[in-house]
């Protein structure tokens, strides 16, 4: 007989090392970035002692433009890939059309207006929605990118059904987002780096401790590379792969809807 007071594990996720409900995870998360919009930009400079550049650069890098691509940088808050894919097909004299999408307005808000201070006016339009529930058509985009924000939706499987939706076919699929070192001296010397500093980085810079707590601990809980890489192909994704950066501390996966 079944315990009734048992929890159906089907509907529950993690928000770092605690076990809530997927609608919970959503609010808990959007509270954070809500959070920490203000300072995102420069605590991802101080965390990563600025790698982060290099890592968006790389991730950017891969990516191959061509004339009226539909590109959705989801979770693209404070528009970085954004900006960076914009630079990119401005260089290559291709006309693109890119819509920045984030479940946090105020993380868009951000990104707005960063847009505004580079004169970005144009090529850039703006989503405030969840990655678990689209609202555009089948098949618009030419390109899903996601950067440091699949580790926080709470169903991940969703939100792969969804890029695969949205995808025209032949579209690619990519995602650049913490990982797991390869290293195990290496990852160990990170675990203390990570639990012990930034959430007093994230105390100290932007008042906030908890949030930072928990963007440490959603990595841990973040699945290893080849296991990701698993869940890419049973969302049907093919050409499924993924390239390690630093040592595999983030890694960029990536895959083709046919």
């Amino acid at each position: 007989m079944s315990d009734p007071f048992a929890k159906n594990q089907e509907n529950d996720t993690n928000f770092g090392f605690k076990s809530v409900s997927f609608d919970e995870k959503k609010k808990l998360v959007q509270n954070v970035f809500d959070s920490v919009a203000p300072k995102y930009d420069l605590m991802n400079d101080l965390m990563s002692l600025g790698l982060h550049r290099a890592w968006k650069k790389s991730f950017v890098n891969m990516i191959t433009l061509q004339v009226n691509d539909h590109v959705l940088d989801m979770a693209g808050g404070t528009g970085d890939i954004s900006f960076k894919l914009y630079e990119k097909a401005k260089k290559q004299h291709a006309n693109i059309h890119i819509t920045n999408a984030d479940l946090t307005y105020h993380m868009l808000k951000t990104g707005i207006d960063r847009a505004i201070d580079r004169g970005i006016l144009n090529g850039i339009n703006y989503a405030n929605t969840d990655a678990q529930f689209l609202p555009f058509l089948d098949e618009t985009f030419s390109h899903y990118v996601i950067s440091f924000g699949l580790r926080n939706v709470p169903s991940r499987a969703k939100a792969l059904s969804e890029a695969k939706r949205v995808l025209k076919k032949g579209g690619k699929f990519y995602c650049l987002e913490f990982s797991h070192i390869f290293l195990s001296p290496i990852q160990k010397i990170y675990q203390n780096y990570a639990f012990k500093f930034i959430p007093k980085l994230g105390e100290k810079i932007s008042n906030d401790k908890a949030s930072y707590q928990y963007l440490v601990e959603s990595i841990e809980k973040f699945p290893k590379q080849e296991d990701l890489a698993l869940e890419l192909r049973q969302a049907g994704f093919d050409n499924v792969n993924f390239r390690n950066l630093s040592l595999g501390l983030v890694a960029i996966h990536y895959g083709t809807k046919l």
